[in-house]
């Protein structure tokens, strides 16, 4: 992270700088005038403007006006005296993310650049998709199968705050992907060739907790037959991917944030610290902002884990990826068990498309595994997914878009006039060739591909 700090208060700039090395910060330039300010912020690409507003000659709105349309994606954190609300609207209008009136408390400050930071990244991330015709997966997330626009907007973010090395919380639903997106963030950080460690934290009994973070020496305690090096020492020069965070006891988050504070540790039974330089990535399936409040998760250190936040939405609410993960599950099960099936009926795939899946992608891809299992003939049918279809109310409806219940409407009538396309197309309105048109663009979707292959 690169941040300027433009004050004319030479104590101002002292202050608020040290500050920010303090809080890890290391990247931070001053400049104590509006005029150098500008040239400053055009020619250099800062990640947060921490800006004065009361400066002889050139005053803080004439910097954000100046040099916002030079640096879109720079995010100006306002740091004024003036409490006035007319000044407040015509700032945040000029552009900028925030505005904090003097004396600001450090922690409300870290905040708000912490959140600058955040809003930068997932900016420059939209843009990134925008840009991208294809909407095609970042190389370094491959593993992580989707179409959906938010996912894929997800991903760019997490591909451009991979880059700043700092550290990344993950939430979401249990399943949902977050390891795969933590193992895409080390794979498009800083240090990709280094190892990528991954720990149930909730697997750890407390007891184990430094032993197994921290390592020890041989003969540290009873049963310490050898040396044995952490977490922490085997993640060094990696990631350290921390699963299920939430659930670390409250008495040992202090140790766990002295480390990510100091970057060093003494192994049991040693005098002698040890320096590493790793990333950390977190996750868990708890709302970690509530479990502050509650007083059950430090907020000292959620500071330090939450550089950037990623939540991962449940598959309930991508119903569009079910066929295409669907479709990759079956494929990973038939070359497992070496078994050859051609793919889903339009029924199976309704019904899947259907379904809450409360374990998400970790129970799809069970599901698909057991049909495949079951399967006795060369398309999975309802009855081989343990589903079978219910007589539903003509107005059963699910979550999607006009596009797709066009397109399940087309597959629907297709498949009840058993692929004549005369009929289906006199059904629906419209002519045999707009139909045949319909068809041709939807056949380019792995949602339908195989569907419509089999009508």
């Amino acid at each position: 992270m690169r941040i300027l700090i433009v004050d004319d208060e030479e104590v101002a700039l002292n202050s608020v700088k040290r500050l920010l090395k303090w809080r890890g910060i290391r990247s931070v330039d001053v400049c104590d005038n509006g005029k150098d300010a500008i040239s400053k912020i055009r020619d250099t690409d800062y990640d947060i403007v921490l800006l004065d507003l009361l400066m002889p000659e050139v005053e803080g709105l004439q910097v954000l006006e100046a040099a916002k349309p030079y640096r879109p994606h720079t995010e100006f954190v306002i740091l004024t005296a003036i409490d006035d609300i007319p000044t407040t609207v015509k700032a945040i209008r000029l552009g900028a993310y925030d505005y904090l009136v003097k004396p600001v408390d450090n922690d409300l400050l870290f905040l708000a650049i912490k959140r600058a930071y955040e809003h930068r990244g997932l900016l420059i991330g939209l843009s990134v998709v925008a840009r991208n015709n294809q909407r095609e997966v970042p190389a370094a997330f491959c593993e992580i199968i989707t179409q959906c626009p938010q996912i894929l907007s997800l991903l760019s973010y997490a591909q451009v705050m991979a880059g700043s090395g700092n550290p990344v919380m993950i939430t979401g639903e249990s399943g949902t992907g977050k390891e795969l997106v933590a193992r895409g963030i080390h794979r498009a950080g800083p240090m990709p060739k280094g190892p990528f460690i991954a720990v149930n934290v909730s697997a750890i009994p407390a007891t184990m907790f430094e032993s197994q973070f921290f390592g020890h020496a041989k003969g540290a305690f009873t049963g310490a037959e050898s040396s044995h090096h952490g977490y922490f020492e085997q993640a060094d020069g990696g990631t350290l991917f921390l699963d299920e965070i939430g659930e670390l006891p409250i008495g040992l988050q202090t140790k766990l944030l002295r480390v990510l504070e100091e970057k060093s540790f003494y192994p049991l039974g040693t005098s002698k610290p040890i320096w590493v330089d790793v990333r950390v990535i977190s996750a868990s399936n708890k709302n970690i902002d509530k479990a502050c409040q509650e007083g059950n998760f430090r907020l000292d250190l959620l500071y330090r884990l939450k550089s950037a936040h990623i939540h991962l939405p449940p598959l309930r609410e991508r119903i569009g990826d079910i066929p295409l993960l669907a479709n990759y599950f079956l494929g990973t099960a038939c070359n497992h068990y070496q078994k050859e099936l051609k793919g889903f009926s339009p029924e199976a795939i309704d019904l899947l498309a259907g379904r809450d899946y409360p374990g998400n992608i970790r129970e799809l891809s069970q599901i698909i595994e057991n049909a495949v299992l079951l399967a006795d003939t060369d398309v999975i049918l309802p009855h081989h997914l343990g589903m079978t279809q219910s007589v539903q109310s003509p107005f059963a409806r699910h979550l999607c878009t006009l596009k797709e219940n066009d397109e399940a409407h087309l597959v629907y009538v297709l498949t009840n006039m058993k692929g004549d396309r005369s009929r289906a197309a006199k059904t629906m309105g419209i002519t045999v060739r707009q139909l045949q048109r319909k068809i041709a663009a939807m056949k380019k979707n792995p949602r339908w591909e195989s569907v419509l292959g089999d009508i």
